[in-house]
């Protein structure tokens, strides 16, 4: 199956009419429908995405969730299946543009269609809040805006084709979906904390926010402090890039995006209606349905991989410091994960997880499972060690590594466990080979610090207590003295504190 479908190509028995955006999670269509004198919009998924079972299950059954959302302010879901091994979704299309494409072209919005738009979103997506469904990703490339004449624009949220039910507790994260854009994450996702509704809520005000100011809500100049801005940054000053903005709009935007969920408007309506007052306009109360117990309880949270640099190669490795690293920007790398950047749908994604050869054995990365073949899984698609999943990345970027081409200096492998008690592993070896040595690092207290020898070999062990946003995390760091593995340096991040990982994880680890 070629990549892109061409002009009169057949589909699903739908005639291929032209591409209307693509990205990492696929590319749309518009297509003819096959008995049905309409256009739908179709997308289709990456190969590599159908190819897991539970990865299919789980996108044909969330799809018949979304298909159950019935709003005006809501793209509708008409069909899904599999074709030719690809996963397919077809909804309505609808003939407009999204507000990501209207800030490209017009720039910041006058206050008075900026409020249209958010407070039009917030009614589609209360509605999806009732029924039981997160979003989880939006964004002004999910806001459909169709202008008509003599009335105001139709305003529709798309892309809940990934969205899941909210108290579902699997994801399909798990398995190489992504779930959220970092401009847009709200805390508690990018903490691995528990996510409700207000997640959207946060979203929803950071698009307001672009939607007023034409700038995202922090621009920073690498992945991991647009994730520390959202985490430790206070929120953004809309009148700062804008005088002509009203000061009670800068009150609106803070609460919205308050770290913590409790802080935040209790629904999207509320927000949209705090927006208009903030602009002096009318505000109609009846226009948003009250929030009670209609508004699911908290799901577990979705899995969200985040890029961290890698440290220089060296013969002496600051362990703390790559633990701290990992836990403050919450490395939970899935196999095929990649968090996607992009702004619109017809804009360049991240790459999805390499395929063919990458989907089945670690190529060039093989010496650092070869290393640890107790540790780590076996192939790229299985589990390892207490059923941690495991991903290849490049250091520097956290792009997904292309596991055909050698590492330049380090090669990186990340899992994420189930937290009982592992929570994250970070496994670096040298390309060269060269040895890694545990040092201290200034200001760090060590709980713990010893040789270690075992029947496998022998080395060092030594475990903390860190404190971060996100709470207590205990860190253990391992190195190697047998050549066969003395290139290796292991981090494992979890449990409450480092003694409680060391007692609970450390004897049967398996070193």
């Amino acid at each position: 199956m070629v990549e892109t479908l061409t002009t009169g190509t057949f589909f699903a028995g739908y005639e291929i009419e032209r591409v209307l955006g693509r990205g990492g999670m696929g590319t749309v269509y518009v297509a003819r429908h096959p008995r049905l004198p309409r256009q739908d919009a179709v997308k289709v998924l990456p190969e590599n995405c159908g190819a897991a079972d539970e990865f299919r299950a789980r996108f044909l059954r969330e799809a018949e969730l979304a298909a159950r959302l019935d709003h005006p302010n809501i793209v509708a879901v008409h069909d899904r299946g599999v074709e030719h091994g690809q996963l397919w979704i077809a909804m309505e299309f609808v003939n407009g543009v999204d507000a990501a494409g209207l800030l490209r072209r017009d720039g910041a919005l006058p206050p008075q269609r900026a409020v249209h738009i958010v407070t039009e979103t917030a009614r589609g997506l209360d509605e999806a809040h009732r029924s039981g469904m997160l979003h989880r990703d939006v964004k002004p490339a999910n806001i459909l805006i169709e202008q008509l004449d003599d009335v105001p624009d139709r305003v529709l949220v798309a892309d809940f084709g990934i969205a899941r039910a909210a108290g579902d507790g699997t994801a399909l994260t798990e398995v190489g979906a992504v779930v959220a854009t970092l401009a847009y994450a709200a805390p508690e996702i990018l903490a691995d904390r528990q996510v409700d509704h207000r997640a959207d809520v946060y979203a929803l005000g950071c698009t307001l926010f672009e939607l007023l100011t034409g700038a995202k809500p922090f621009p920073r100049d690498s992945v991991v402090a647009v994730i520390q801005a959202h985490l430790l940054e206070p929120p953004p000053s809309a009148g700062a890039l804008r005088p002509d903005l009203p000061p009670a709009i800068d009150a609106v935007i803070a609460r919205t995006m308050a770290k913590n969920p409790d802080e935040r408007y209790s629904s999207c309506g509320a927000l949209a209606a705090a927006t208009a007052s903030a602009f002096g306009q009318p505000v109609d109360q009846t226009a948003f349905a009250v929030r009670a117990a209609g508004i699911p309880a908290p799901a577990e949270p979705p899995r969200t991989t985040v890029r961290v640099p890698a440290p220089k190669p060296a013969r002496r490795a600051r362990w703390y410091t790559v633990a701290a690293t990992v836990a403050v920007t919450l490395v939970v790398a899935i196999a095929g994960v990649v968090v996607a950047t992009r702004d619109s749908s017809d804009s360049t994604e991240s790459p999805p997880a390499p395929t063919g050869r990458a989907g089945l054995t670690w190529g060039r990365y093989a010496f650092v499972v070869d290393a640890l073949p107790q540790l780590l899984p076996a192939t790229p698609t299985r589990t390892g060690h207490q059923g941690i999943r495991c991903a290849a990345i490049v250091g520097g970027t956290g792009e997904a590594a292309d596991l055909d081409r050698a590492p330049d200096h380090v090669a990186h492998i990340r899992c994420t466990g189930n937290q009982n008690p592992i929570r994250d592993v970070d496994v670096q070896c040298s390309a060269n080979r060269s040895t890694y040595h545990l040092v201290d690092e200034e200001g760090v207290v060590v709980l713990g610090d010893q040789r270690w020898e075992r029947a496998s070999g022998r080395g060092r062990v030594k475990w903390s207590t860190m404190t971060a946003s996100m709470g207590q995390r205990g860190v253990l760091g391992l190195s190697f003295d047998e050549p066969t593995r003395n290139f290796c340096m292991v981090v494992v991040v979890g449990a409450g504190t480092g003694q409680e990982l060391y007692d609970r994880w450390w004897p049967d680890a398996p070193f």
